[in-house]
């Protein structure tokens, strides 16, 4: 937050100097007249501004008034917007970063370069909800430049991106958080904190379900439309020419740019599962991916598959399935259902849809927090105020990093059709060097680790 900070000791010295400030500075910028003084305000920046990118935009017209909480989070249906606001914007298509603007209001500085928006001093963290094969490089690079980071899920395209992006985090000091909501969404504390407090027992297996990824009806390439840098929205991704079902919303259904239902959905999931059942630091020693290959066409992802992952000390399987078997308490078109010693439980979507589960991990939370689990305010609160106190925020990059690995894991094993035998420490694949050389990617041209 320098550049706030800068701003308000100019205007101390003013003050040591006799000059009387209510005479030069609007009662506003002084946190009066019931706004937040200039100190206290983060700056944001925002990354790739059109599907997600536009729910984070914060005008600053909203600073310090109260809006409507998304009913998921429960609570008494409002709350007061942590003070900030959007004061640069960047966006690779120009009519998206117009849009943006005009909802932001007044004058927010425009960028088509990442780059440049980073170099902005008076940025103090970024919101990135660009493709996902942009996420790894823009957060580290933005670490780098001392700004604190919100980038969306899944993590990274490769292991080697998130571990890359774990270490920038820890050497440069930045608070990061991916947007796996839904380790902040009230339904998921109540399940997690039902589980951690023994209430099925030990849990020996975690079923997710999920609908099959689209085949897509084939498009022929064309030209990209006038105001969309492709060369930069391809980045450091192997090139392909332009296909409008390739780029904004579809590219998750291609494994360099997306990667299917379980690279997209599977981060919000199991995020989850890996939360209730306290892995964010550790991960499967195998991996066993089963299905048929893609059909020729638009898209290179699976369309319906099933893994096993099985992790140690302590012993448990995690499937992941789609279609898969769908619970019979809650009826959901995806979700988990933890199999403990005592009966099972549900856990539903986990995304920006919501989050549910069943009455009785409700009932036990409304009187016993026994499960001692961190209750976040809300997925972009916890990072603003992670912002402010420097602590990790609920889902930080490590923990964003394993889930991600499990998708990353699960695709490489349906692509080599084979078990994989997974070291979680040092994160590679025993015995496999085909496999281990799919850990990575080259990068094109400037764009690489």
């Amino acid at each position: 937050m320098k550049g706030t900070r800068r701003s308000f000791f100019k205007q101390a010295g003013a003050a040591a100097s006799g000059v009387f400030l209510f005479d030069i500075v609007p009662a506003r910028a002084l946190g009066l007249q019931g706004q937040p003084p200039p100190s206290d305000i983060i700056n944001f920046g925002h990354i790739g501004i059109g599907g997600r990118g536009k729910l984070f935009l914060r005008p600053e017209a909203n600073l310090g008034k109260q809006i409507p909480a998304p009913s998921n989070l429960g609570g008494d249906g409002t709350r007061i917007m942590r003070p900030a606001r959007s004061i640069a914007l960047c966006d690779v298509d120009s009519s998206r970063l117009d849009e943006a603007a005009s909802r932001v209001g007044g004058r927010p500085r425009l960028y088509k370069d990442f780059r440049r928006l980073l170099e902005d001093k008076d940025v103090d963290a970024v919101y990135i909800a660009t493709p996902d094969h942009w996420h790894a490089l823009q957060t580290i690079m933005a670490c780098q430049a001392g700004k604190d980071v919100y980038v969306e899920k899944p993590a990274c395209n490769t292991i080697e991106e998130g571990r890359a992006m774990v270490n920038a985090a820890e050497r440069y000091g930045r608070v990061v958080q991916v947007g796996s909501q839904g380790r902040s969404q009230l339904a998921a504390w109540q399940a997690a904190n039902y589980i951690r407090a023994g209430r099925l027992g030990k849990v020996s297996k975690v079923t997710c379900w999920h609908y099959a990824s689209p085949q897509g009806d084939w498009t022929p390439d064309s030209n990209p439309p006038p105001g969309l840098d492709y060369e930069m929205w391809v980045g450091p991704a192997r090139w392909i020419p332009y296909n409008s079902k390739h780029t904004h919303g579809s590219f998750r259904w291609l494994i360099d740019f997306g990667g299917g239902q379980i690279r997209d959905r599977g981060a919000h999931v199991m995020s989850i599962a890996n939360w209730i059942m306290d892995a964010d630091h550790t991960g499967p020693v195998s991996v066993e991916a089963k299905g048929d290959p893609p059909p020729d066409g638009m898209y290179d992802s699976a369309v319906t598959m099933e893994v096993t992952y099985e992790f140690k000390n302590p012993d448990w399987t995690l499937v992941w399935a789609q279609p898969g078997t769908p619970s019979k308490e809650l009826e959901a078109r995806y979700g988990a259902i933890y199999h403990g010693e005592h009966g099972t439980l549900t856990v539903t979507l986990g995304d920006g849809a919501g989050t549910a589960t069943e009455q009785k991990a409700k009932g036990f939370a409304a009187q016993c927090d026994c499960g001692k689990v961190y209750r976040s305010p809300g997925h972009s609160e916890d990072f603003e105020d992670c912002i402010r106190t420097r602590n990790k925020p609920i889902m930080h990059i490590e923990a964003a990093h394993r889930v991600a690995s499990l998708c990353i894991l699960g695709n490489l094993s349906f692509v080599l059709q084979r078990k994989l035998e997974w070291d979680p420490v040092n994160e590679r694949v025993k015995n496999d060097d085909e496999a281990n050389r799919l850990l990575s990617r080259p990068g094109r041209g400037a764009w690489h680790l």
